[in-house]
């Protein structure tokens, strides 16, 4: 039985008294003392990334998707550093336990009567076991969308901090437009390089080199070949200096010249969203930006097998996969319904 009425306790003072109860069951023998000791690392993390003052039942499954991948990325000092000098965040086992730990803890707070509902039932960020936590891949809202790129499109007026050949503005702008508007495989945008982006006819377009081998040229929309060529006129030449070998040739460097990794480009999404409204802010990965893409494309009525070209599919199955629900759409397809539309009367 759930207590009757709510008791509005803050995140700190929920997280002593379950680590009071926690450490009290190490005496009837039902936990070891190693493993409270875990469970209280754990929740003291909680405290950290959520804030101590808040309070418990304020915390919305938004709130709990931002501290479960802010925990994924915190660096381990346990693991090597990465082959662009980048320390690692938690692995994917330390993910998945402090998962655990603090859906114990919401369990708790459900039936102590702290909170009205369990923000784990409605978290989008799962576990898996290869790769620890991530957001589900869901397309983002048009607002969401549109908010994410409004934000990347004015990063560069953002105020000037630390060294001028380590900022980063003009390509983390780039690359979430090129993400949110064209839909490449994070695999394929870090592979890009310069001489993979020319002009035709005034056109900017992006040769793309995807799975088996498979190429194709995509026209780049006129706001994101802007970012480009911003990107390659101010930002890119600050680093490029120090690039070497092959790096020599990516678009996209890191700021000491090396071929951005796969692995850094969720950080770089994460920095814009930071820019973005609360209200039109939610995680998101590379992948997800991916269905975003094909999402409004389709939603817009734009042509099936176009969709399919620019997101480099063989065959226009696979679509379906990248094709996510969007709140009110089938509402706003039957109030423009082809057939009850009024014949056009002119000439």
């Amino acid at each position: 039985m759930r207590p009757a009425q709510l008791e509005r306790v803050t995140v700190a003072e929920a997280a002593d008294r379950y680590v009071e109860l926690v450490r009290a069951r190490t005496l009837t023998g039902a936990l070891s003392p190693a493993t409270a000791e875990v469970y209280a690392r754990d929740v003291a993390t909680l405290v950290d990334l959520a804030g101590g003052e808040r309070v418990l039942d304020d915390l919305t499954g938004q709130d709990i998707d931002a501290i479960l991948l802010a925990f994924a990325r915190k660096p381990d000092g346990r693991r090597s550093q990465a082959a662009d000098g980048t320390a690692p965040g938690q692995s994917p086992s330390s993910q998945a336990r402090f998962r655990r730990s603090v859906s114990a803890l919401f369990k708790h707070a459900l039936l102590a009567g702290w909170v009205q509902l369990d923000p784990m039932t409605v978290s989008t960020v799962t576990a898996r076991q290869r790769g620890g936590l991530r957001p589900e891949r869901r397309a983002l809202t048009r607002e969401q969308a549109q908010g994410l790129i409004g934000a990347a499109r004015t990063l560069e007026e953002a105020p000037q901090q630390g060294r001028r050949d380590q900022r980063m503005e003009s390509r983390d702008a780039l690359i979430v437009l090129l993400l949110s508007t064209m839909g490449p495989r994070v695999s394929e945008l870090v592979r890009a390089n310069v001489e993979d982006f020319y002009t035709n006819d005034g056109v900017r377009y992006w040769r793309i080199f995807g799975k088996g081998g498979r190429t194709r040229d995509v026209p780049l929309p006129q706001a994101v070949a802007e970012a480009l060529d911003a990107y390659l006129e101010r930002g890119r030449p600050l680093v490029a200096e120090r690039a070497v070998g092959s790096d020599g040739k990516a678009l996209l460097l890191s700021w000491r010249g090396r071929r951005l990794a796969r692995g850094a480009v969720q950080g770089v999404i994460d920095r814009v969203q930071a820019r973005v409204d609360p209200a039109q802010r939610r995680s998101v990965t590379p992948h997800g930006l991916r269905h975003t893409t094909a999402t409004h494309l389709l939603a817009d009525a734009v042509d099936m097998d176009a969709v399919r070209r620019v997101l480099g599919h063989s065959d226009l199955s696979t679509l379906g996969r990248y094709r996510d629900e969007l709140p009110g759409e089938l509402e706003v397809a039957m109030r423009i319904h082809p057939l009850l539309r009024e014949p056009n009367r002119g000439g």
